[in-house]
């Protein structure tokens, strides 16, 4: 199976500045600028590069833990796994993966790998399936996969540069492998946990069906959100931020997500950081798109090669919230199995949220 999904190198090497680009074209075949939220530019909520450097230094977990490849994960202990199950009283659960679509469509099938599915035994002459089996294609990157980013996916942004070696989590160098990478990938990050899952319902908390497209979240709202689900985010929580946008879709149909969507601003770091979670979901990118930072996306770039924290990529939280609204409760016993892609950056997220 090749694995051109190993890094992302249009999400790397494009780091833009206030503006994503949109994969169409614009006049004279130039690519069409998509500006950032104007909020993003406020003085109370600009982000710099200097502040962004800065942050690379204060938030940073390195040396934290062993050096065992889990990262943040390692604050999933035992006790946090024990008190874990204790949040499945009704004995309810609902999956948290969206796997890709058979068809392309912007948002789908969009890493360069053909999405394949055949019978594995089909007769070369009569066309005439043998037997039963069967196998696949597919992109873990894809925009349509809900999948976990191992903890070589990014770089260490300030490492980044002519004659420089390239740093990820740890200061180690970025090990890029034709296969995928070699420290720090997700084979080397456990093979399954269970802990308490947090969902923030963003489009609940604000009485909309789904925040807009290149909507930011700022510190505030996570502050209000906790405030109105009544519980603190702790060490070793996976934390999902819920924009709408399987919602959105539904209702209107794919757009470009990966340059336009709704998410975390920048300025969300250091409380994340302070909450000291495990790791972080959305339902895209957890960056809302376009950042309106010096960096494309900031909170990727500090929370997986400074913070060592799990990013999760395209969860599918529509089934979730309606279980959430439900019981009134915004705590879940979340357990995953991580298939242990060898040298992979990254394994699709087949996740279980119970109440």
């Amino acid at each position: 199976m090749r694995r051109r999904f190993f890094y992302a190198i249009a999400l790397i090497a494009g780091m833009v500045a206030a503006g994503a680009v949109q994969s169409g074209a614009g006049q004279g075949g130039a690519p069409v600028p998509i500006e950032p939220h104007p909020s993003t530019q406020l003085p109370e909520h600009k982000v710099t590069l200097e502040q962004l450097l800065k942050w690379e230094k204060e938030l940073s977990n390195w040396g934290r833990w062993p050096d065992n490849g889990s990262g943040a994960l390692n604050l999933i202990t035992a006790q946090k796994t024990k008190s874990a199950l204790l949040l499945a009283k009704e004995g309810v659960y609902t999956s948290l993966h969206h796997f890709p679509e058979v068809k392309t469509t912007i948002d789908n099938n969009n890493m360069n790998v053909e999405f394949k599915h055949w019978n594995t035994t089909v007769d070369p002459k009569t066309g005439v399936p043998r037997g039963a089996l069967d196998a696949i294609t597919f992109a873990i990157h894809d925009g349509g996969d809900s999948h976990m980013d191992a903890l070589c996916h990014y770089a260490v942004e300030s490492s980044k540069g002519p004659g420089k070696t390239v740093l990820g989590f740890n200061g180690k160098p970025q090990e890029l492998l034709p296969e995928g990478c070699g420290a720090y990938s997700i084979d080397k990050m456990g093979k399954a946990y269970i802990t308490r899952g947090i969902l923030i319902d963003m489009p609940l908390l604000k009485g909309v069906k789904y925040l807009e497209p290149h909507t930011p979240i700022y510190p505030a709202d996570l502050d209000a959100w906790e405030k109105f689900a009544k519980i603190k985010i702790g060490p070793g929580d996976v934390v999902f931020v819920r924009t709408g946008r399987w919602a959105m879709r539904n209702e209107k149909g794919p757009w470009n997500a990966a340059r336009e969507i709704a998410g975390l601003h920048a300025s969300t770091l250091p409380w994340l950081k302070a909450r000291d979670i495990s790791a972080l979901s959305g339902e895209g990118v957890v960056d809302v798109q376009p950042s309106g930072t010096p960096w494309n996306r900031p909170i990727h770039s500090i929370s997986i090669p400074i913070m060592g924290v799990a990013m999760i990529d395209n969860s599918y939280l529509e089934d979730v919230a309606v279980l959430a609204s439900r019981f009134k409760r915004w705590e879940f016993m979340l357990s995953w199995v991580a298939m242990q892609v060898p040298n992979g950056t990254a394994t699709p997220f087949t996740a279980l949220a119970a109440f």
